[in-house]
C-alpha cells in the first residue's frame, strides 16, 4: 500500500506542468477518457533533447490507442541555439522545458527528464559520457522506467551512431541498458524504497529516413499512425504538427500532415512484435484480479454516455470509483482511480481554483488567496474541506447548481518558505549534469507550485481530494483573462548590473551593484563584496538602508592588480536577523509559455584584458539572438543595431565594421535584398564579418552572403580545448592590433567553432586549422577575403558563447577582425 501511494504521489508530481488556465474538457474529451479507462497499457519514448521526440507517434499512442504515453528527454536542450531571444545555457533549457510541456498538453503524452545537461554538440557517446557521468544518468532512466512501468520502450535513435549527435547515441545506449537494469533488484537498490523492479516486454528503435541517413528496411515492423480521429476532428499528423510547432525557440514550426503515415521499428530487446507493438501484452482489465467486472462496468458507462448531459454519468462513475477501490493494491488501481476521479470532476462540470491578484509573494510577507468553486452542471456535490498553509476549515456546504462559492483568506508567508526555484537549479551543477539530491524529484518535468490548496468535495456521496495550485490571475487588455505561476521571492535581492565587467589595459572601472527590497521596508543591511587580493576595490563593504543609501545602486571603483586576471566576485547582504542574501531573480517571458522565474547567484565576472581596438563605429545586423552587441559596447565600440528599416535608410559608409548575428541569413529573408548594398560597402573599404549560419539558404532561396562563393557545412569542433594551429602567422587577423597566441585559445567553453565554411573560392584565405580528436584538421572556421578596398570574413568561431563567458582571447581575436580595414599604428 505504501509503495502504491508513493507511486500515485510521483504520478501527481510528474503531471504538475499543466496549462496555467484551469483544465476543462469537452464531452468528446470525456468520452475518450471513458474509453481510456479500459486501456491498461504504457509506452515510453526515449531520446536526448527537446524536439527529438516523434510527436506523431506519441499522438497516435495517446489519442488513438489510449495508452499511457511518456517521453523521457534526457536533457532540457540547454546547449542549443535560440531563435527567439538571447537566452543561452540553463535559461534556454528553462524555455525548452516549457515548450516540451506545451507540446505534451497538445499530443497527450507525459513529460520526463533526467539530470543530464545539454553541454552542446558531441560527436560520439564516449565524449558524451565523459561529462554526463553514465552511471548517474543510467540511474535516472531506470528510475523513470520503474515508476512509469512501460510495457514497451521506444528509442528515437540507434545505438550504432546513425543519429549523428553523441547525445542521441548515448540516449539509445542508456535506454537499452536500463531495459535490463530496471528489472534487476541489484541495480540501484536505493530506489526500491519507493518503487519496484520492472521489466518492460520489449524495447525497439523507431527507425528513420531523413538528413541523408536511412535506417529503415522492409524487415522492420511497420505501423500506420496517420489516421483521423473524428472525436477530435483532426488527424494525428495535424495534432502532431501543432505539438511540434511548440518548439519555437528552435524554429520547428511544421505543416500539418494528413493521410497514411508509416513508422518502422527494429526490436533491440525482448521478443519482436508481429501484429502490434504490444503483442503478447495484456492491456485490458484481465491482468487485474477482479478486473473483468470493472471492464464491463466501464463499457456500460461508455454506452450510456450522453454528450449533452455528461453529469448523468457521475453516479455510475462514483460507483466505479468505489469498485476500483476494492481491488488489490497495485499500479493500475492507483492510476485508474486517478483517471476516474478526474472524469467525475469533469462530468460534474466542477470548477475550482485558488488564485491571487499579485504574481509575487515575499518571505515574511502576506498573500491574499481567492477561492472559487462552482458546480456548473448541478451534480450532487458538497464542499467539505479546504486546507492551505496551515489554514484548515470544514465547510459541509452544499454546492447549488451553477452558483459560485467565493471566499478570500490572507496568509503569512513564513521566512522558511523556499523561494520558487526550478529544483534542478537549486544546487550547484556539475559540468555535465544537474545536482539533484532528492530522489523523488528526479524526472519531474517542472518546478513545483509555490503553494497548493487541498480541497475535499463529496460528489455523489464519494469524497474526492482536489489539488489546486495557487496561481496568479489577471486580465490583459488584449488577451483577456490569463493565469501565470505564483512566485515566492526573498525579502532582498541583489545583483551586478553587468554580469561581465571588463578592464582594458588595467584601467580603473566602476562596478555597479544593485540592491532591491521586495518588502519596501527600511531595514538596514550590511553589504559586502567577496573577492581575492588580486583586485583593488575602493570600497568592498557598505550599508544599505533608507538612511544610509537612498539609491538602490552602489558603484565602487575597481582595478586589477595582476594583468590578464579574471575571477568571479560575489555580492552579499546580511540583515540584523543574521540572514544572508546573495541571489537575485531572473524572469523569462514569451507569449507561448508560462512566465519563468528563477534565481541566480549575485556574482559577476571581473575580466582584465590586454586589449587594443581600432575602429569604433559598429553596425550589427541582429540574427537569432545573442549577446555579442553588449560585449562590443563593453569593449568600447559604438554599436548600432541594423534592422531592415535601418539598413534601408543608413549610409553604410558611416560604419567602420558591420557584423551579422548568428544565423542572421537564415532568419532574415530581407537580407538578400541588401546584398548589393553590403558588397558595395565592402568594395569601398568596409569590413563585413558574418558569424555562423546553419546553411547557405535564406527562406526558400539561396542566400547571397559573400563577394566570392562558398558553402556552409555541418562541420564543427566540439571540444572547447581542441588544439588550434595557425596557418598564416603573419596575417593581420593574428597581429593587429593584438598579437594572438595560443594563450588566447585557452579557457574557451562548450565548443570551438560550428558550421564551417566549405568549397570556398580561391580568393579566401584560411587562417586557422582545428579538429576534434580522431578527425582531420579543418580550415573552414575562419575565412577572410579582400574585396576591393575592404574585407569580408565568414567565421564559425563561437563568439556568441565565449564573449558572455568572459573569455579574454575571444575579445582580442574579435577586435582584430573588426580592425582588418583599419590603419596600422605600429
Amino acid at each position: 500500500m505504501k509503495k502504491c501511494f508513493l507511486f500515485l504521489l510521483l504520478t501527481v508530481l510528474m503531471q504538475r506542468a499543466m496549462a496555467q488556465t484551469p483544465s476543462t474538457w469537452t464531452s468528446a474529451d470525456i468520452y475518450q477518457g471513458l474509453q481510456k479507462l479500459n486501456v491498461l497499457g504504457t509506452v515510453l519514448y526515449v531520446a536526448a533533447h527537446p524536439d527529438d521526440e516523434n510527436t506523431r507517434l506519441i499522438t497516435y499512442f495517446a489519442k488513438d490507442k489510449l495508452y499511457r504515453t511518456g517521453y523521457l528527454s534526457l536533457t532540457r536542450g540547454d546547449g542549443g541555439q535560440n531563435l527567439i531571444g538571447d537566452e543561452q545555457g540553463v535559461e534556454l533549457g528553462l524555455i525548452r522545458t516549457q515548450e516540451l510541456l506545451a507540446a505534451r498538453r497538445i499530443d497527450g503524452g507525459e513529460q520526463f527528464f533526467s539530470r543530464a545537461y545539454d553541454f552542446g554538440f558531441s560527436k560520439n557517446p564516449e565524449e558524451t559520457f565523459t561529462k554526463w557521468d553514465k552511471e548517474k544518468i543510467l540511474a535516472d532512466v531506470v528510475w523513470v522506467i520503474r515508476r512509469f512501468r512501460p510495457d514497451v520502450i521506444i528509442t528515437r535513435f540507434p545505438t550504432t551512431g546513425e543519429g549523428g549527435h553523441g547525445h542521441h547515441t548515448a540516449s539509445a545506449i542508456l535506454a537499452n541498458e536500463a531495459f535490463t537494469a530496471a528489472a534487476d533488484p541489484k541495480r540501484f537498490p536505493e530506489q526500491l524504497k519507493y518503487v519496484q523492479p520492472w521489466q518492460a516486454t520489449r524495447i525497439l528503435f523507431n527507425s528513420f529516413n531523413f538528413g541523408g541517413t536511412n535506417t529503415q528496411d522492409d524487415t522492420q515492423f511497420k505501423l500506420d499512425v496517420g489516421g483521423f480521429n473524428p472525436l477530435l476532428g483532426k488527424s494525428y499528423g495535424e495534432i502532431a504538427a501543432e505539438s511540434r510547432s511548440q518548439h519555437k525557440s528552435q524554429g520547428f514550426g511544421v505543416p500539418a500532415s494528413r493521410g497514411e503515415s508509416f513508422e518502422r521499428f527494429k526490436t533491440t530487446g525482448g521478443k519482436a512484435p508481429v501484429n502490434d507493438l504490444l503483442d503478447n501484452i495484456d492491456a485490458s482489465w484481465n491482468k487485474i484480479k477482479g478486473g473483468a467486472a470493472i471492464s464491463n462496468e466501464v463499457e456500460a458507462l461508455i454506452r450510456s454516455f450522453d454528450l449533452r448531459h455528461p453529469e448523468q454519468s457521475v453516479k455510475g462513475l462514483v460507483q466505479l470509483y468505489k469498485n476500483i477501490s476494492g481491488l488489490p493494491e497495485g499500479y493500475w488501481k492507483e492510476q485508474k482511480l486517478k483517471e476516474t476521479a478526474q472524469l467525475i470532476q469533469q462530468c460534474a462540470g466542477l470548477f475550482a481554483e485558488a488564485t491571487t491578484a499579485s504574481q509575487f509573494g515575499v518571505q515574511t510577507g502576506t498573500m491574499r488567496v481567492n477561492f472559487i468553486f462552482n458546480n456548473r452542471l448541478g451534480a450532487d456535490a458538497v464542499l467539505e474541506k479546504i486546507a492551505l498553509n496551515g489554514f484548515d476549515t470544514v465547510f459541509a456546504q452544499r454546492m447549488v447548481a451553477n452558483q459560485n462559492i467565493n471566499f478570500t483568506r490572507n496568509f503569512v508567508i513564513p521566512a522558511t518558505k523556499p523561494v520558487t526555484q526550478p529544483y534542478w537549479l537549486a544546487n550547484k551543477m556539475e559540468e555535465g549534469y544537474f545536482n539533484v539530491k532528492d530522489q523523488l524529484l528526479i524526472g519531474q518535468p517542472d518546478v513545483s507550485p509555490a503553494y497548493e490548496a487541498m480541497a475535499t468535495v463529496k460528489i455523489g456521496g464519494q469524497s474526492l481530494n482536489l489539488t489546486l495550485p495557487v496561481k496568479y490571475k489577471f486580465t490583459d487588455p488584449v488577451k483577456g483573462e490569463l493565469y501565470e505561476p505564483f512566485v515566492v521571492l526573498p525579502p532582498v535581492e541583489l545583483n551586478f548590473v553587468n554580469e561581465n565587467n571588463l578592464w582594458v589595459n588595467d584601467t580603473v572601472t566602476k562596478v555597479w551593484t544593485h540592491f532591491k527590497t521586495n518588502l519596501n521596508d527600511s531595514a538596514e543591511y550590511a553589504m559586502s563584496l567577496q573577492h581575492t587580493a588580486d583586485w583593488w576595490f575602493s570600497k568592498d563593504r557598505f550599508a544599505y538602508g533608507t538612511a544610509n543609501n537612498p539609491s538602490d545602486y552602489f558603484a565602487p571603483e575597481v582595478r586589477p592588480l595582476k594583468k590578464g586576471n579574471s575571477e568571479q566576485v560575489l555580492l552579499q547582504a546580511r540583515g540584523k536577523n543574521g540572514v544572508t542574501y546573495d541571489r537575485y531573480s531572473r524572469s523569462i517571458q514569451y507569449p507561448h509559455i508560462p512566465y519563468i522565474v528563477y534565481y541566480k547567484d549575485a556574482t559577476a565576472r571581473l575580466v582584465s584584458l590586454d586589449l587594443k581596438t581600432v575602429n569604433k563605429r559598429i553596425g550589427y545586423i541582429v540574427g537569432a539572438g545573442d549577446k555579442v552587441p553588449a560585449a562590443l559596447e563593453q569593449m568600447g565600440y559604438e554599436v548600432t543595431l541594423l534592422t531592415e528599416k535601418e539598413m534601408a535608410r543608413n549610409d553604410l559608409a558611416r560604419f567602420d565594421a558591420i557584423l551579422t548575428g548568428v544565423r542572421a541569413y537564415n532568419t532574415n529573408e530581407w537580407l538578400n535584398q541588401y546584398y548589393d548594398k553590403l558588397m558595395e560597402y565592402v568594395n569601398n573599404g568596409g569590413n563585413l564579418i558574418v558569424q555562423y549560419n546553419t546553411s547557405t539558404n535564406i527562406g526558400p532561396v539561396r542566400a547571397r552572403i559573400g563577394p566570392y562563393p562558398f558553402d556552409i557545412s555541418r562541420t564543427r569542433v566540439t571540444r572547447e580545448d581542441a588544439p588550434v594551429t595557425v596557418l598564416k602567422p603573419d596575417h593581420p587577423v593574428l597581429n593587429f592590433p593584438n598579437k594572438i597566441t595560443q594563450e588566447d585559445f585557452k579557457g574557451w567553453i562548450q565548443e570551438r567553432s560550428i558550421y564551417h565554411g566549405v568549397n570556398w573560392d580561391k580568393n579566401f584565405e584560411t587562417i586557422l586549422t582545428m579538429n576534434d580528436p580522431g578527425e582531420r584538421p579543418d580550415e573552414g572556421s575562419l575565412l577572410v577575403a579582400r574585396y576591393g578596398k575592404g574585407y569580408f570574413t565568414y567565421t564559425g568561431l563561437v563568439f556568441f558563447r565565449e564573449l558572455p563567458a568572459g573569455v579574454p582571447g575571444a575579445y582580442r581575436l574579435l577586435a582584430n577582425l573588426i580592425a582588418l580595414n583599419g590603419k596600422k599604428a605600429f
